[in-house]
């Protein structure tokens, strides 16, 4: 088998594993596909792979429902390093307003991989969120939202950043987009991890 085909598999494998073990909660297999200094982004959290394994659970205990479906993947591999970028979409349910509601996000998962001691492993995922729409579970239901707080986020996921925002969560305003500095910017920082430099670490 091609070597670099051989090695996408193993990259695509691992994409795959993060949807399945996250939204099962199999935390110890979700693990195996970080490396130990991996960092998660999202828009309602930034910090290490072990922090995300907690908060993910604790909103689980609390009621919190995400959950992932993938798409295509295309994959830039350069020696040790590659980047990842996968078609997916986000949806979650909550009750905003005392309305139970779905959000539902499509974008991209952006990886950055790289092999350390012949494994590869996930040091940073950052999704970009590419357009949303939120809906009533009961279609009969009325939902009305607040203007003001929907242009507190940029569009590609202002309507998950209104429910989470609802659900008591501090949402993140400049993730990338479907286009605009913020995803040129992460093209970049693509790059340059291809090129062999060190990645810096913008989460806060």
């Amino acid at each position: 088998m091609d070597r670099d085909f051989e090695t996408r598999l193993v990259i695509r494998q691992l994409v795959e594993d993060w949807a399945i073990f996250r939204d099962a909660r199999l935390w110890d297999r979700f693990r195996q596909v970080w490396h130990s200094d991996g960092r998660m982004m999202a828009t309602w959290f930034q910090g290490s792979a072990e922090e995300f394994i907690q908060v993910s659970q604790s909103g689980y205990d609390n009621g919190v429902r995400i959950l992932h479906f993938l798409g295509g993947s295309t994959i830039d591999l350069a020696g040790d390093r590659a980047i990842a970028q996968t078609k997916m979409t986000i949806s979650q349910r909550a009750l905003v307003d005392d309305v139970e509601v779905d959000v539902v996000c499509t974008g991209r998962f952006y990886d950055f991989f790289e092999r350390r001691d012949a494994r590869w492993g996930l040091v940073l995922r950052q999704p970009i969120y590419e357009k949303d729409r939120m809906d009533p579970v009961d279609p009969a239901a009325t939902l009305r939202l607040s203007g003001d707080l929907l242009a507190l986020f940029p569009v590609g996921y202002r309507h998950l950043a209104y429910l989470q925002t609802r659900v008591g969560y501090t949402v993140k305003r400049d993730m990338p987009g479907l286009d605009g500095p913020e995803v040129e910017a992460l093209y970049v920082s693509g790059s340059n991890w291809l090129g062999g430099k060190p990645h810096r670490w913008t989460g806060h």
